[in-house]
């Protein structure tokens, strides 16, 4: 994430990613003003054993796709709801990525999709993850009631 302020929305990725127990590390690299650390963060990434970055940032919103030019890992922004125009700005800086440097951009504050969507890449390599984002998604049809009470 790109600040301490980040870490309300974030925290909702790191909650789905222990229930599928899935690794991760919770980090704070900013763009701005952290740069050599985020391009430390990148370069070395896959070599450190990532297979997938989930990266929330507001405002201009640069990380997700400042660490997009620096690794061929999927990347998966996750724009942060801002006071001024309630994330539409951090939203809009992901999704215009220019051609050539992708990410994929989930809904505003859409951590806990994004920790769903990092757990389906990470299944394809993973069979355990990948079983346990099955066994996720079986409890979650299962709790649908047919009629309401």
């Amino acid at each position: 994430m790109g600040s301490q302020s980040d870490y309300h929305v974030m925290q909702e990725c790191e909650k789905i990613l222990k229930i599928l127990k899935v690794k991760y590390e919770v980090l704070i690299v900013s763009a701005h003003r952290t740069p050599k650390r985020m391009f430390e963060f990148a370069e070395t990434a896959e070599k450190n054993g990532f297979a997938v970055i989930v990266a929330g940032a507001g405002g201009a919103a640069h990380l997700p796709g400042m660490v997009a030019s620096l690794t061929t890992l999927p990347v998966l922004g996750v724009p942060i709801e801002s006071k001024k125009l309630k994330g539409l700005d951090s939203l809009l800086s992901m999704v215009q990525m220019p051609k050539a440097v992708p990410i994929g951009c989930l809904a505003i504050d859409g951590s806990f999709n994004a920790g769903l969507l990092a757990a389906s890449i990470i299944g394809n390599i993973d069979l355990k993850v990948k079983s346990n984002l099955e066994k996720w998604r079986r409890t979650q049809t299962q709790s649908i009631k047919k009629k309401p009470k």
